[in-house]
């Protein structure tokens, strides 16, 4: 498995609150380790093709795109970019 940043993603994690950035560190590094992991809660996006979405915290979320074994991580920020992804 790979994973790579895009560019709305990386942009999407400087303008994230200090703490939250700390917080998603850590999610993130769980996810490079399984992103299955239980506390990330990966589900599929409704309605969308092979995008994903995961826990950062109970309002932060973070959504991907998965290519054979390659993880797309597309945004990072609050359940908003959950409705941009539509």
């Amino acid at each position: 498995m790979r994973i790579f940043y895009s560019a709305l993603f990386q942009e999407d994690f400087l303008n994230l609150p200090k703490e939250i950035k700390k917080i998603a560190e850590k999610k993130l590094n769980l996810f490079g380790d399984n992103p299955r992991y239980s506390s990330l809660r990966i589900k599929k996006m409704g309605g969308l093709l092979n995008i994903w979405e995961g826990r950062i915290t109970d309002n932060y979320r973070f959504t991907f795109l998965i290519e054979k074994d390659i993880y797309i991580l597309r945004r990072i920020g609050t359940h908003d970019i959950l409705r941009k992804e539509k």
